[in-house]
């Protein structure tokens, strides 16, 4: 483990995981645990601070999580943001109460002690982000007032002396415009991190675990071809070499012209050993006539999780399955006490039967943006590194209702068609991910002198920094209409064309 470390406790919400993501930003190495490690391991991780996350419960409830309550006499730097927050007022000997009045979204924020060490570059009225219910109505002893809102007297609060600092707002999240410059200051002012971790360190260590976990045994990879699948492929690779086997499964889902361009990158530039399952019509068969998209997802998860045990049988003995899960997928099934949003065949709807030891997931803790960089680390080429976000169950969940291989075909020439114009436009790279939907809607159209009865494609385009929230991207309306235009006229069986503008919350990047 690093020698400067901070520990990111757990307790189940939304947001957890971006609290790392911005210590990592700092330059600074982090890993996140649940609330309910052991005591023993804290000691043992030597960490230079410890954040308490956010989470969904009440403090007050019998079964609220709670951390061991020892963690405080350590002697290490604590802050307690949100449900952290109240527990250590609880803990410490203050208490938590529920107010009249509810706090949720930006509210204005008063500093009341500017020479605290977490607030000291701070606007002295500045906005938060909050998103409770619960809030402290009582200090604990030796605690002092740092922060309030009109309706929360108790925004934040400290014990300097003993490090340790609570907020009742997320300053972790975008809404909180000086979040940053607090969780920097908590970092290298109250923890004294000096921000020299980076993505090559994450490389040297990820690929050092594979290596002792691993050994000298086979691991088949579940290669898609996208970024994660392609990045966390790469770098196995370079911890075991030949020991690895790629299993690309062309289940017809794919967009135009991956399916070749995929095999022709990792066998021929990477050297990889590379077998190309075509599987079309057995997915296609296994989708025939289902319509809910939670079915569906988990229909192709399984398939793929088939093929894989099949193909491993035929090579011999495999004892590891690598997948190119991230953190959005992880949070986005539910992990621990966080709500699940959908599921996901990397992390979820797996069977329970599955041959294989275990599954390495080297990514497992990264956004997309850090995949990238550690993609740019191991040496894979830009245009690799930046393609395209795309999900496991492929088109399969961008065709709205039954899949067949004409809806396929429709929604491949409108998706390529919307990629070429984006990348003509120099917005490849502005805008981080575009996809075109088939939706399942027929309406009327007038092409020539005869009426049409043809589809919908819905234009999907975010702008995002993590993929936990996104905003609809604003393409030029000339750009627009050269992609409307086109579609329409040179993909057979489409005669309308809509963009999608709604953001992350309260829609989700899919349509499915």
């Amino acid at each position: 483990m690093q020698h400067q470390a901070i520990l990111v406790l757990d307790f189940g919400g939304q947001y957890n995981q971006l609290i790392a993501r911005r210590v990592r930003e700092n330059k600074v190495y982090c890993e996140v645990l649940p609330y309910s490690t052991p005591i023993e391991k804290i000691r043992e991780g030597q960490y230079s601070g410890i954040i308490f996350t956010g989470g969904p419960s009440s403090v007050s409830a019998i079964d609220a999580p709670r951390c061991d309550p020892a963690v405080f006499e350590l002697g290490i730097p604590i802050l307690g943001i949100c449900y952290g927050a109240q527990l250590m007022a609880t803990v410490l000997g203050g208490a938590v109460d529920r107010p009249e009045k509810r706090e949720y979204g930006k509210v204005s924020l008063d500093i009341i002690k500017q020479d605290s060490l977490l607030f000291r570059r701070v606007d002295a009225h500045t906005t938060c982000w909050m998103s409770h219910t619960d809030q402290i109505i009582q200090l604990p002893s030796g605690f002092s007032a740092t922060a309030k809102t009109s309706s929360c007297q108790t925004a934040a609060m400290e014990h300097a002396a003993k490090k340790q600092y609570a907020v009742q707002f997320h300053p972790e999240v975008q809404h909180t415009p000086q979040g940053n410059l607090m969780l920097r200051d908590f970092l290298f002012d109250v923890c004294g991190c000096t921000g020299d971790w980076h993505m090559a360190a994450f490389v040297q260590d990820a690929v050092e675990k594979v290596k002792q976990q691993v050994g000298n045994r086979k691991v088949l990879c579940a290669l898609s071809g996208g970024v994660d699948s392609s990045v966390a492929a790469v770098l196995i690779h370079r911890a075991i070499g030949k020991n690895l086997t790629c299993i690309f499964v062309d289940h017809g889902l794919m967009r135009k012209d991956e399916g070749d361009m995929v095999v022709k990158i990792f066998r021929e530039q990477f050297d990889m050993n590379l077998i190309r399952v075509n599987a079309q019509q057995r997915f296609l068969d296994k989708l025939s006539g289902i319509i809910e998209p939670e079915q569906k997802r988990k229909i192709i998860g399984e398939e793929f999780i088939r093929v894989f045990e099949e193909e491993a049988k035929r090579i011999g003995s495999v004892d590891f399955l690598v997948q190119g899960t991230i953190y959005p997928d992880v949070i986005e099934s539910g992990t621990g006490d966080a709500a699940v949003i959908k599921s996901h065949h990397n992390v979820g709807g797996l069977p329970e039967d599955i041959g294989f030891e275990a599954i390495l997931e080297p990514l497992r803790e990264l956004f997309k943006d850090e995949v990238r960089m550690v993609g740019l680390e191991l040496g894979i080429p830009g245009p690799l590194v930046w393609r395209q976000p795309f999900p496991g169950p492929g088109l399969g969940i961008r065709v709205i209702g039954e899949i067949t291989e004409e809806k396929l075909v429709v929604l491949r020439e409108a998706d390529a068609v919307f990629r070429d114009e984006i990348a003509k436009a120099n917005l490849d790279q502005d805008i981080h991910q575009y996809f075109a939907v088939l939706t399942g809607i027929r309406s009327v159209g007038v092409m020539g002198d005869e009426r049409t009865y043809d589809h919908t494609i819905a234009l999907r385009a975010v702008t995002t920094n993590d993929f936990m929230t996104a905003d609809w991207a604003q393409i030029p309306f000339e750009v627009l209409a050269r992609i409307s235009n086109r579609i329409v006229n040179e993909v057979r069986e489409v005669n309308r064309v809509v963009y999608d503008i709604t953001s992350k919350p309260p829609a989700t990047i899919e349509w499915e």
